[in-house]
């Protein structure tokens, strides 16, 4: 897909690899609508690609099909909808329902919520471009949060599904499956387990220099940390094993908090 003249979306476009998403789509021609629960933020970002700002907050359908109605009132149509948006909680089963329920109606619904709105109008033209930030956790797991690897999960199912239903009809479907971004949400270790990360940690830039080749040449799994493909591989071939050196990379990831 070229992205000149391109109607884009990016929820969570305020901060992090949302707002470098923005600041790409709009190098390269696009018309930007930044989304986010973050008014002050969204506008800045807005106000800086001579974007749209639309307060959004992606857990709730309504306001993601609003999102996606003024977008198309105000330009015709959405071509690229980037369902960025996302939230880290720490913890395992002892983890709080809210925060199970936060983490499934973000990481999860949210693209769910996307979908329902945006694919009509895509499936009428016969032509548009789903982005959906999913995570290597969604290939792979997350140390120290077990809402955070099961709703990844769930939402790189759910690309997989669309990529597999709609791709004859016209949609492109890409799953964004960073490792470490150099983001807040790394940077105050929201959920744990993941000082491993930091070392090997991306400009957000730099993620979404990926996402505009991935969307021009229309792939579906993106992966800015070539290794997660080798680790992915390792998981499939054996997965005891691959069980076994996470369960290292626990501990070593439990002695690094420690120091």
């Amino acid at each position: 897909m070229q992205i000149q003249n391109r109607v884009v979306v990016v929820t969570g476009g305020a901060n992090g690899i949302g707002q470098a998403l923005c600041r790409a789509f709009a190098a390269e021609g696009a018309k930007v609508v930044v989304a986010d629960i973050d008014e002050q933020n969204a506008k800045r970002v807005a106000a800086e690609v001579k974007g749209t700002p639309v307060v959004t907050n992606v857990a709730r359908e309504s306001e993601v099909k609003r999102l996606v109605d003024e977008t198309t009132q105000k330009f015709g149509q959405v071509d690229i909808f980037c369902s960025n948006a996302g939230v880290g909680v720490q913890g395992g089963p002892e983890a709080s329902d809210n925060h199970w329920q936060r983490s499934w109606d973000v990481n999860m619904m949210a693209h769910v919520y996307a979908a329902r709105a945006v694919l009509p109008q895509m499936l009428a033209r016969k032509e548009g471009y789903l982005v959906q930030t999913v995570s290597a956790a969604g290939l792979l797991t997350q140390i120290g949060s077990a809402p955070y690897s099961v709703t990844k999960h769930a939402a790189m199912s759910f690309a997989e599904w669309l990529a597999i239903t709609y791709g004859d009809q016209g949609i492109r479907v890409s799953a964004l499956c960073p490792q470490g971004v150099k983001t807040e949400m790394l940077r105050k270790a929201e959920f744990g387990g993941g000082a491993f990360l930091l070392e090997g940690a991306l400009e957000p830039e730099q993620v979404a220099a990926e996402v505009i080749k991935a969307v021009t040449e229309e792939h579906f799994l993106i992966l800015p940390h070539p290794e997660v493909a080798k680790y992915f591989q390792n998981k499939a071939n054996d997965y005891e094993r691959w069980l076994r050196g996470m369960r290292k990379l626990q501990a070593k990831s439990a002695m690094l908090v420690g120091e």
